[in-house]
């Protein structure tokens, strides 16, 4: 009894400390959003500038997690998690130091390059510290840090920015990560496969890693779920604080509440209630996760596209409808990552979520904030076009970003399908892992 209960306080302090370190793994990732304005003023950048700016910390970020990922299936997972936490910390700390575009472009390179430790480690050890039953409300909690990190960036980023300027708003976002990445090393790493109910120890497969993830039927329509949720997700997280300032007519700090309580406090509830549905959901059917994230997303499409038909200056409708359809797609999270534990053995658990970030970082959260950029770009200098005009004014950049913000919702569309295609096919390849585990287990 004793014993189970010193478990249960180990798993319970790791986790409130993976929260932590995901909390500020999206506080400092979203930080560069929330002070958009007056970098894009200060350094003269067109909106395809601002979001290459962002593709190449996806890009860095995906290219490390893959190594990092099979990192994590044999090493030490809290040592990389302290190492990681330091070093994006340090490189937050320096973007504060940038004296142009360049500068700044290199510093966010870096703050991938620590932040891409956090999800594979982090996730591979929340698959060894809960039994499956309980993952999807455990994962619940670690992914609480993605909100509330987005939100409180938002939040403070824009009171910072508007009090002390925006490098004063990267100074402040390094500090926690010191504590985090000293808590990291206080985490007692666990069997690998200590939660399954059947005990594997070392027993391994032949062949690639990588092959023996991407065999998986389900693992290509989770992972190109995961470029399809990445494009928008980044995409309006970059964007909406300037999309509120330039086409709502809000301040730096007005424009950050807005896409705080959008994008970060909805999100809890998201989070929250998509676990509980989610655990519920698996126990009455195997496929019952991925049923649950097909069918949120199919309702958050229409959600986000009257949140975009809103006039100018409806805020109260807009905060509404983009907040039940931005509810909605956190959803995504919570059902889709144990799914992924749910078909992959023990020992692949990491590689499978490098690749998985690897596809949703790359052809995702890459190409969301560039392909937005450059559509917003596209749409201002049409706007203008057709106003006779020879100068580009901020009235069409409002256009401009307005009109390339639809592409969400139609993503959006094609998400769901490829979810409910996933959930015809992962109850067939769960047997499949039951049946291997079963006769390894016997041996």
């Amino acid at each position: 009894m004793t014993q189970k209960r010193d478990q249960n306080n180990q798993a319970w302090f790791a986790l409130a400390v993976l929260f932590g370190i995901n909390m500020m793994n999206f506080f400092d990732r979203q930080i560069a959003a929330s002070v958009a304005k007056p970098v894009i003023d200060e350094f003269q950048l067109s909106d395809a500038a601002f979001g290459n700016m962002a593709m190449a910390f996806t890009l860095i970020y995906a290219a490390v997690g893959v190594p990092l990922g099979r990192w994590a299936d044999r090493g030490n997972r809290t040592r990389i998690l302290s190492i990681g936490v330091a070093v994006w910390s340090f490189f937050t700390a320096i973007s504060g130091f940038a004296w142009n575009y360049w500068s700044l472009f290199l510093a966010r390179i870096g703050v991938g390059v620590g932040e891409a430790s956090c999800s594979p480690a982090g996730n591979s050890l929340i698959g060894d510290l809960y039994p499956a039953s309980q993952r999807a409300r455990a994962l619940s909690v670690f992914m609480l840090g993605l909100p509330i990190g987005i939100f409180f960036s938002n939040l403070l980023g824009g009171m910072i920015a508007k009090s002390f300027g925006w490098r004063a708003a990267f100074f402040i976002a390094a500090v926690p990560g010191i504590l985090l990445a000293l808590l990291a090393m206080k985490i007692k790493e666990p069997v690998r496969g200590a939660t399954e109910e059947f005990q594997l120890s070392t027993h391994a497969r032949e062949g690639s890693p990588y092959w023996r993830v991407l065999s998986i039927p389900t693992m290509w329509w989770i992972i190109l779920s995961g470029a399809l949720h990445n494009f928008n997700a980044y995409a309006v997280n970059s964007f909406l604080p300037l999309y509120m300032g330039r086409y709502h007519g809000l301040d730096v700090q007005q424009s950050n509440f807005i896409a705080a309580v959008v994008l970060g406090a909805v999100g809890i509830v998201g989070l929250l209630g998509g676990g509980v549905a989610a655990d519920w959901a698996r126990k009455r059917s195997s496929n019952g996760r991925l049923l649950i994230s097909a069918l949120s997303l199919l309702i958050s499409t229409p959600c986000v596209y009257l949140a975009l038909n809103q006039k100018k200056g409806s805020l109260v409708s807009f905060m509404l409808l983009m907040g039940v359809g931005w509810m909605l797609i956190y959803v995504y999270y919570v059902t889709v990552y144990p799914a992924i534990q749910d078909v992959v053995e023990p020992g692949l658990r990491g590689t499978a979520m490098a690749l998985y970030f690897f596809a949703m970082y790359v052809l995702g959260g890459s190409f969301g904030t560039s392909i937005l950029g450059y559509l917003s770009d596209y749409f201002a200098k049409q706007a203008m076009a057709e106003a006779g005009a020879t100068a580009m004014a901020e009235g069409f950049r409002a256009a401009g970003l307005h009109s390339a913000f639809y592409v969400v919702p139609v993503v959006s569309l094609i998400l769901a399908l490829v979810l409910f295609a996933a959930a015809r096919t992962v109850s067939k390849d769960m047997e499949k892992l039951q049946a291997w585990m079963r006769q390894v287990a016997a041996k």
